[in-house]
């Protein structure tokens, strides 16, 4: 087979050892490119002319809005694992919050997630961390690997997803460029009225416009993604074990609190249908509370609970043993069969146990 064109990125891959020499994988230069501009569009916050306290509270307030409704919860907890069972309306909106972090749509979000649990941290686990940690973090998505962006995922690991005309709809790149222009238009547009109304000046409006769409996008955008990346990588390196897990998760804690929960990722890998990732008293989790207050009022049924520590298998191990050596050479080349066997990606041993979803009985749901 004839290798694609290597460019000057893919070499410089090559020689960091992050690319194989002789493999068929090169750098997505699109996704290379949106990336290096969010964070330096991002560091124009350091400027004292787009610093205002209001701005770090939009972006703090973002990560939660963005960061922990679209992706801990409508990502993750709900789309992914179906913790629960919310109105259709609530999880479509979820699903936009979602795809305003810019992490991919919610099929393919899914998709790589489920693959994630089912291969977690063995060669075909896409962020694998015995590669590197920056694979983990960040290298993986960098590159473009026709083994993981397939149709044939898709319909493997995110079929009941399918089911869904919001989701398909979602997947059409013009629907979700339209939804991260229309984001940036709210932010500048919000912010700009505000100026003009304290300042009474159009310095002023097009300062409070910009600074908003500074912090309220990129911002929050690029600490979402660095939060989320944090999971893949730091989450399977460093930390803590409640639970004896196949695989190599942590509970991390200082990842844990600044990820609203996301962090006792131990926890997730041993329970991980579970709406819960917080299982001891000092494990906060936020998304979780988020859930709570939604069953209280009704929003939210069917959540499924953690199992008491004393129910469950407790090994607290000894975490201070190395990671295999990185590799630099022979990255995870798959090739994923196209046939769909009731394959649960939940049991991570290649089962063919299925669970029952809300809305879909012969599908896999993952965890």
């Amino acid at each position: 087979m004839m290798l694609a064109k290597t460019s000057f990125v893919d070499r410089m891959f090559q020689r960091l050892g992050i690319l194989d020499r002789t493999g068929p994988l090169r750098v997505n230069s699109r996704i290379m490119a949106g990336i290096v501009g969010y964070h330096l569009l991002a560091l124009l916050a350091i400027l004292p002319w787009l610093f205002e306290w209001g701005f770090v509270v939009l972006a703090v307030a973002g990560i939660y809005v963005f960061g922990t409704l679209g992706i801990n919860i409508g990502f993750h907890r709900l789309l992914t694992h179906r913790g629960f069972v919310c109105p259709r309306w609530l999880e479509h909106t979820l699903s936009v919050l979602g795809v305003c972090c810019w992490q991919g749509t919610p099929m393919n979000w899914v998709s790589i997630h489920r693959m994630h649990h089912q291969h977690s941290d063995d060669k075909e686990d896409p962020h694998t961390p015995c590669d590197s940690f920056f694979w983990s973090h960040m290298g993986w998505f960098l590159i473009w690997d026709p083994a993981i962006h397939n149709i044939s995922t898709y319909d493997r690991y995110a079929r009941d997803l399918f089911r869904d005309r919001f989701n398909k709809v979602l997947e059409r790149p013009r629907v979700w460029r339209m939804i991260h222009l229309i984001q940036w238009a709210v932010f500048f547009v919000g912010g700009a009225i505000v100026g003009a109304f304290m300042t009474e000046s159009w310095l002023g409006t097009l300062q409070m416009g910009f600074g908003a769409l500074i912090w309220g996008v990129f911002v929050r955008t690029v600490l979402v993604w660095h939060i989320t990346w944090s999971i893949n990588s730091i989450t399977h390196m460093w930390g803590y074990r409640n639970y004896n897990t196949k695989d190599r998760s942590k509970n991390n804690f200082l990842i844990g609190l600044i990820s609203n929960g996301e962090g006792w990722h131990n926890n997730h890998h041993a329970q991980p249908r579970s709406a819960a990732h917080g299982m001891r008293w000092f494990e906060l989790d936020v998304s979780y509370l988020t859930i709570r207050f939604w069953e209280m009022i009704g929003l939210a049924k069917e959540v499924v609970k953690p199992m008491p520590i004393s129910e469950t298998r407790l090994e607290v191990e000894d975490v201070s043993d190395p990671m295999p050596a990185p590799r630099t050479v022979d990255l995870p080349i798959v090739t994923r069969p196209s046939s769909l066997p009731g394959v649960d990606a939940s049991s991570g041993d290649g089962s063919t146990s299925t669970v029952r979803d809300a809305d879909v009985s012969s599908v896999p749901v993952p965890r």
